[in-house]
């Protein structure tokens, strides 16, 4: 690199913003909280769920054999999650020696994530989720509150039902004062056909829901509620031991595209069950993903309406064919195999069973092509770290359909195994610029300005009292 990030940070005529970074929680801490919130019976429970890769209802991978891991197929998780420079790993612990650094990783404001207790949402046990989530939120509130005006936590969230999500919504917004949240990204629930059978099935046997498509709930009241309090939805879970994530043996086999997948899951639910129609203002972020399976995601659908989309999903219908035409054909280059009337009558696709609505754009309220771009662009954020080259994409309008800038953001990760060395952040996402692979205009926008427009779109107060209030003030005059 040609620089430290506090040097590159002094050239720059914009603020830096920090839009995924991380503090560590201590387990035992936050057992103390949750004894508080809830009591001896609940902290218990969670005592015993939180031993090593745990928030987990299997049996502890690190317990079991090289043969039970093979007969049971746990997933492995992650080890040695975190940075081994002294002074970094107690930064991920501290967050007032976090705030005293942020000049030297050359950053002017943070959102910083929770890390464990991003995995509250998660728990089966609706007790110690909502108890875990509202004894997080306080905690983390107390501990970063004396250093607002340069970092702030998003509140944990359990989507699980709309009547907890609400719940703990106006909690961390009316109560603590929170500006920023995080949802859980899915829910695991379980099949009703498999209730009664091999209870060894756990928690395998589970559906994702992920609230948009063929949701257990209706969630309108949830995205309404953070229209209402002025909060963005933002996301960061992963899919590791859900399908092709499930290796027994190799953390990074997992990990690689895990919070990718997770995000284009969910954006597709929200998207095609027409969310960002219904509730064209609210912003959603999905972190520390990258942005890449944004813009293939956005192809992917644009393509997929003009061949499936009203009107051209009637072109499909096996009943336009000509007979008559597709006979002679038949009859010229089929030969003798396809004489017969069943081999014929297997040329024509088989009257499968549909649904009522042949249109799977219908709930997005898709009505033409460019409305897929503005239900998309606007709506949707990206989380991207320092070392991603693929963030390019986003900007790039010769590539992107409809010419289109997706809103990609620098999320450093800062407390997790990926920051050796949190100093070099943002002069590692600079090279970027020294590569020609965007430009200074480009990289305003991922370090500071779509960060400004996915929480101060939501709430124009949001940045008031902070080193930035004035330069975000700029942005959002502009926007």
């Amino acid at each position: 690199m040609s620089s430290t990030s506090a040097t590159l940070r002094a050239t720059l005529s914009h603020p830096v913003i920090d839009a995924d970074g991380h503090l560590v929680e201590s387990l035992p801490l936050l057992e103390e909280r949750i004894r508080e919130v809830a009591g001896e019976r609940v902290a218990k429970r969670y005592r015993e769920s939180a031993g090593w890769g745990g928030f987990t209802n299997m049996k502890k991978w690190g317990d079991l054999s090289e043969e039970q891991r093979r007969h049971d197929r746990p997933s492995v998780v992650s080890w040695w999650s975190h940075p081994t420079r002294a002074i970094d790993r107690a930064t991920s612990f501290l967050p007032s020696l976090f705030h005293d650094r942020l000049d030297e990783f050359g950053i002017d404001f943070a959102i910083v994530y929770p890390s464990y207790g991003s995995m509250f949402p998660g728990f089966a046990d609706e007790e110690l989720r909502r108890a875990g989530c509202r004894a997080l939120n306080d905690y983390l509130h107390e501990v970063t509150a004396p250093w607002a005006s340069r970092m702030t936590v998003p509140a944990v969230i359990p989507m699980t039902t709309p009547t907890e999500a609400i719940e703990e919504l106006e909690h961390a917004v009316n109560v603590l004062g929170s500006k920023a949240v995080v949802l859980a990204r899915y829910v695991k629930r379980p099949i009703p056909a498999l209730d009664g059978t091999d209870p060894r099935l756990g928690a395998r046997g589970t559906w994702i829901d992920l609230y948009g498509v063929d949701s257990e709930y209706d969630y309108d009241p949830v995205w309404a509620k953070c229209c209402e309090l002025g909060v963005a939805a933002t996301t960061h879970m992963g899919s590791m031991g859900i399908g092709f994530r499930q290796s027994i043996s190799s953390y990074v086999y997992n990990h690689v595209g895990q919070f990718a997948a997770a995000g284009e899951a969910l954006a597709k639910a929200l998207f095609l069950g027409g969310v960002t129609a219904r509730f064209p203002e609210l912003r959603f972020a999905f972190l520390e993903g990258g942005v890449a399976w944004g813009v293939s995601l956005l192809s992917d659908l644009a393509e997929h309406w003009k061949k499936r989309g009203t009107p051209a999903i009637h072109d499909l219908n096996p009943a336009s064919i000509d007979r008559r035409e597709l006979t002679r054909w038949l009859d010229e280059y089929g030969g003798e195999a396809f004489r017969s009337e069943a081999v014929r009558e297997s040329v024509l696709e088989p009257d499968r069973a549909h649904p009522n609505e042949l249109d799977d754009f219908a709930r997005a309220k898709i009505e033409g092509f460019d409305q897929i771009g503005e239900r998309f662009v606007h709506n949707f954020f990206f989380g991207c770290e320092a070392d991603d080259r693929l963030v390019a994409t986003a900007f790039d309008e010769r590539l992107n359909p409809f010419g289109s800038r997706l809103r990609a953001m620098l999320g450093s990760d800062i407390g997790h195994w990926d920051v050796p060395d949190m100093r070099e952040v943002v002069a590692e996402s600079y090279q970027l610029v020294e590569q020609n692979l965007l430009s200074p205009l480009d990289f305003k926008d991922f370090v500071f300005g779509n960060a400004v427009q996915l929480h101060g779109g939501m709430n124009p107060r949001f940045f008031e009292g902070t080193v930035v209030e004035d330069q975000a003030r700029e942005v959002l005059q502009g926007d």
